[in-house]
């Protein structure tokens, strides 16, 4: 026995359906289709394919059916066109999160490490120093209303948030925080 003859002898009712209508009708589909989505070869091929597939589903319908079975493709491969060109049109456009991620973030993280960074340094210092910085740093008062507020002369005032700064800086450098 010939090799194509024992392939033949395997090959379903269905199978020999699918290659006769590939066979005869692949090519005008594709022609057909390719004029539906504009020339988009691939998107040609996968609606042919999807056809075809849905052809083998209904083979029995197929196997059948009076006359040509190209009409009843070509109307499937229509309505495949149509149904891929709605959910395009349904669905938001993918784009590519490329360019999103060059955008800079604020980085709330470093913000929060800064806040205790500081809030750590502001512990090491005296209290009337601390009370002194707050004052005009903190709570944006001159030296006149952090004086009046903390019951201590202007140059008092002016003296501690000079030492309150300095071992600031200090303290910051011993965190690792440099200008």
């Amino acid at each position: 026995m010939r090799k194509d003859a024992a392939v033949a002898d395997r090959t379903s009712p269905d199978e020999e359906l699918m290659r006769a209508l590939y066979e005869e009708h692949a090519g005008p589909l594709l022609a057909f289709v390719l004029r539906l989505v504009d020339g988009d070869r691939q998107r040609a091929e996968d609606v042919v394919q999807e056809t075809l597939l849905r052809a083998w589903r209904n083979a029995d319908r197929l196997r059948g059916a009076p006359g040509s079975v190209r009409p009843w493709l070509v109307t499937v491969a229509r309505r495949i066109v149509i149904d891929n060109h709605r959910s395009r049109q349904a669905r938001p456009r993918e784009v590519d999160p490329g360019p999103l991620e060059l955008l800079p973030a604020a980085d709330e993280i470093d913000r929060a490490l800064r806040l205790m960074t500081i809030s750590d340094a502001l512990g090491d210092l005296t209290e009337a120093h601390r009370e002194a910085l707050i004052e005009t740093y903190f709570r944006g008062r001159t030296v006149s209303e952090a004086a009046e507020v903390l019951g201590v002369p202007a140059g008092t005032v002016r003296s501690r948030v000079f030492y309150a700064l300095r071992s600031m800086k200090l303290s910051l450098e011993e965190r690792g925080v440099t200008a």
